[in-house]
């Protein structure tokens, strides 16, 4: 079992703003959502509409020692189901076009770098990955379920290709589809 980091509600919430504290059913639920015991955890940054983890905050060095740049890790079923759906059929490829075309896009994509690093150094500056963030940014798209996490973590506005990745999953944030994951298979 990977040690949990304890940090107070004020400096989650400066982190990502849906940010909240680990409960005691939290890590049961997320290790059954991620098949394997949540490493670094520090705190959940977004939640489904019944309460379930839908993001992980991840502390930037795993307890193992290893640096980890993932500050926000997507976790819940069907959304992950979702992004990955949209990630198979080529998704990923229009934002990257849009991203060379698009110079509104490519700054907001860049500040949305910044404003990761930025929050991940809230935590702790680790050299191994300082100035590096995750999927893709600041320069194209690699991994859309990084960029949907941290947009469901830190609110609109801040990550827009998470926004929109999001939007085109369906993701409504008063409405719990935990259930639907276990249904279909």
């Amino acid at each position: 079992m990977s040690e949990t980091k304890e940090i107070g509600l004020e400096l989650l919430k400066k982190i990502a703003q849906n940010a909240s504290e680990i409960n005691d059913t939290d890590r049961a639920v997320l290790s059954a959502q991620l098949g394997r015991d949540p490493r670094g955890l520090v705190g959940i940054g977004a939640r489904c509409a019944c309460g379930a983890p839908a993001v992980t905050i991840t502390f930037p060095r795993l307890p193992d020692g290893s640096p980890f740049p993932t500050l926000f890790y997507l976790s819940l079923p069907s959304l992950v189901k979702e992004i990955s759906r949209i990630e198979s059929s080529g998704g990923m490829t229009p934002f990257n076009e849009r991203l060379k075309d698009d110079a509104e896009l490519a700054a907001a994509h860049e500040r949305a770098h910044f404003s990761y690093v930025e929050r991940r150094d809230l935590l702790e500056d680790i050299p191994e990955i300082a100035g590096k963030s995750a999927g893709g940014m600041p320069d194209r798209v690699k991994c859309l379920h990084a960029l949907a996490g941290y947009a469901l973590a830190v609110g609109e506005g801040v990550c827009p290709v998470g926004d929109e990745a999001l939007a085109m999953a369906g993701w409504d944030p008063t409405v719990c589809r935990c259930k639907d994951i276990f249904e279909e298979d």
